[in-house]
């Protein structure tokens, strides 16, 4: 009967606390064998709160992920101080007097592990939100640092393709360098020769200009001596048309010839007579004079007619020299004419080439620019490219600083690892920013690189022209 009542008394006190009531009934009384059992219930109970358990209430258990938590060496701990706290309670049980007084400091000493346990929990649940936040901040940078790696192994893949492009464009602009040279100097002489070979023809040309020039003088005054003499000959020939004429009238009207004559000695005897009436013995000497006369001038008149004759000959001669000359004076305008239009040829032919070799001047000036431009734009790249290093080694040293934070205990932090957002937000701008300027200047190095393939095709056509000329 007394350890039924006992353990009633013991459950109408554990009643009365966790419904609130901090006094005990007064129809209950304690005795010594109940305190005893009191202090193993209180063993049992506390060694119950220390494994996760409220005694009387199995509804409220604590989640499993709280023993994940708390380590086996903290709950070793916790099971020697809370056996020394229940010493030191029924030490202090000894001191008092009464059993209501034991039995009150108990129920006190009940009601204060109630609501550290309560606060406990309270705290158990902060940290198991707390934990889901760092799990979640946890994958989340797990992600951020797989991408993180993808973007670095992008950024070298672009890099060393960067680095191969600028090799293979360095040694494609050394080898069209050179192409480019050994053209030039191919042009150059070939252009040296031509140039040699157009003042030698030139010369040439010059000399046999002179000489026809010369020729063409001599002709002239040749042509001059000619006419003169072929004038005088027609004036002669005037003369001996009249002086025929007069023959042929004198032929055709039986001797009019002689009697024109004899009416000029008539008159002249008239005049004679006029002035010599006294002389006509000798004006009869005188007929018979103008009558050998007569003779005479006949057998001058049969030697003018042969002598015509031959001038007829010699006019047909003449004449047929006068057109062969003129044919090969026909022949000679048109030899000048030929030369002067291949001298015009030649002329403007030196003037393309002058032109030509100008405008590849030009174009190298041009080239050479090209060339300087490039040349600052690989190095901008190489710079860019040095910067994204610098980057990725600045990136790599924060994502190893957040993997050091993230192996270390949070409770020991208290509130968990920094959030490391901001800084990735504010490099991953940058990050974007180089690329922009990586594909701006790829952009631009694109148009150029076409330049510099479509450039020698159209220098190998102009030099196909030159050579053609």
């Amino acid at each position: 009967m007394m350890e039924t009542t006992g353990v009633c008394g013991m459950d109408a006190a554990t009643r009365g606390l966790v419904e609130g009531s901090s006094s005990p009934p007064a129809s209950v009384t304690p005795s010594p064998d109940n305190l005893a059992e009191f202090g193993e219930l209180i063993n049992t109970c506390c060694n119950e709160e220390v494994r996760g358990e409220t005694p009387g209430r199995e509804d409220c258990r604590i989640d499993p992920l709280e023993g994940e938590l708390d380590s086996s060496g903290n709950q070793n701990k916790d099971q020697n101080m809370f056996g020394k706290e229940v010493l030191l309670l029924m030490q202090a049980l000894h001191t008092l007097a009464t059993p209501e007084e034991k039995l009150a400091a108990l129920c006190k000493k009940y009601a204060d592990l109630l609501e550290d346990s309560r606060n406990m929990q309270k705290q158990v649940k902060v940290l198991q939100k707390k934990q889901t936040q760092v799990l979640k901040e946890k994958i989340h940078l797990q992600s951020e640092h797989s991408k993180a790696i993808l973007a670095r192994s992008k950024l070298e893949s672009l890099c060393r393709e960067l680095q191969r492009h600028n090799k293979t464009l360095k040694e494609e602009n050394a080898q069209r360098f050179r192409e480019y040279e050994e053209r030039r100097k191919e042009a150059t002489l070939h252009f040296q020769m031509t140039l040699n070979e157009i003042e030698t023809q030139m010369e040439q040309h010059n000399t046999h200009n002179t000489k026809l020039r010369q020729e063409n003088m001599e002709l002239a005054e040749k042509l001059k001596k000619l006419i003169e003499q072929y004038e005088l000959r027609e004036e002669h020939i005037d003369k001996v048309f009249k002086h025929k004429e007069l023959q042929q009238q004198l032929v055709d009207a039986n001797l009019q010839r002689t009697a024109e004559l004899m009416r000029e000695v008539e008159e002249k005897q008239q005049r004679e007579r006029e002035l010599l009436l006294k002389d006509a013995t000798e004006s009869r000497h005188k007929c018979e004079l103008m009558k050998e006369q007569e003779l005479q001038l006949k057998q001058q008149l049969t030697l003018y007619m042969d002598k015509f004759e031959e001038f007829q000959m010699t006019l047909a001669k003449s004449n047929e020299v006068f057109t062969s000359f003129r044919q090969e004076m026909e022949k000679m305008t048109k030899k000048i004419k030929k030369l002067e239009k291949e001298t015009t040829l030649w002329r403007t032919k030196w003037e393309t080439n002058n032109q030509t070799l100008l405008q590849m001047a030009e174009e190298k000036t041009v080239r050479d620019k090209q060339y300087k431009v490039l040349q600052g734009k690989l190095e901008r790249l190489e710079k860019l490219c040095r910067a994204l290093q610098r980057e990725r080694n600045d990136l790599s040293q924060k994502l190893g600083a957040l993997q050091g934070q993230g192996s270390k205990d949070p409770e020991e932090e208290g509130t968990g690892p920094p959030d490391p957002q901001p800084e990735q937000a504010f490099s991953l701008p940058a990050n974007v920013g180089m690329e922009g300027e990586l594909n701006g200047e790829m952009e631009c190095l694109a148009p150029e690189t076409e330049r510099l393939v479509l450039q020698p095709q159209s220098e190998v056509s102009t030099r196909e022209h030159l050579n053609d000329d």
